[in-house]
């Protein structure tokens, strides 16, 4: 699993829904989900993260490609917060679904958390009723942490910050 930064025009692009041109300027297709409204909003929210904040990139959202297919993303909500603690999240296109890609992202996340020394908590948001996210972080150390409105949070520690 390799995840490939999102850079600013391609955000912009997702944002607007030109599915065609992301993916020429990313260099490799993507999968028509990636223009849904939800995640248009989401590339709109990273898209604006990264305007603000360009020193954030590393932080940011990716395209999870296995071989030369785009099969989702995954990435970070932001710089970790003083607490050490980073948010994740992730998606898998429909098509890939069910082929541990998912974890696949998850466990890419939890090593580059780990490599940065600032970090110490990952953190996953997950609606109450999305048992296949859930299923997802099983094993991988995520304990249940609290909730927040619908969502559950779950945190798994990481060897970064000690």
């Amino acid at each position: 699993m390799e995840l490939v930064a999102l850079p600013s025009p391609v955000l912009a692009a997702l944002s607007r829904g030109d599915l065609a041109g992301a993916g020429e300027l990313l260099g490799r297709a993507l999968p028509g989900y990636f223009v849904d409204a939800e995640l248009r909003h989401v590339w709109g929210l990273r898209l604006d993260q990264l305007t603000f904040d360009p020193a954030s990139a590393g932080w940011g959202i990716h395209v999870a490609v296995t071989g030369d297919v785009a099969v989702g993303h995954g990435g970070f909500h932001g710089r970790p917060g003083s607490d050490g603690a980073v948010e994740i999240g992730y998606s898998v296109a429909p098509a890939h679904r069910r082929r541990g890609h998912g974890k696949a992202i998850v466990r890419e996340l939890l090593r580059r958390a780990g490599a940065a020394p600032e970090v110490r908590t990952v953190r996953a948001v997950i609606d109450r009723d999305n048992a296949a996210s859930i299923a997802t972080i099983g094993g991988l150390g995520f304990a249940g942490a609290g909730e927040r409105g619908r969502d559950l949070v779950f945190e798994a520690p990481v060897g970064g910050g000690g």
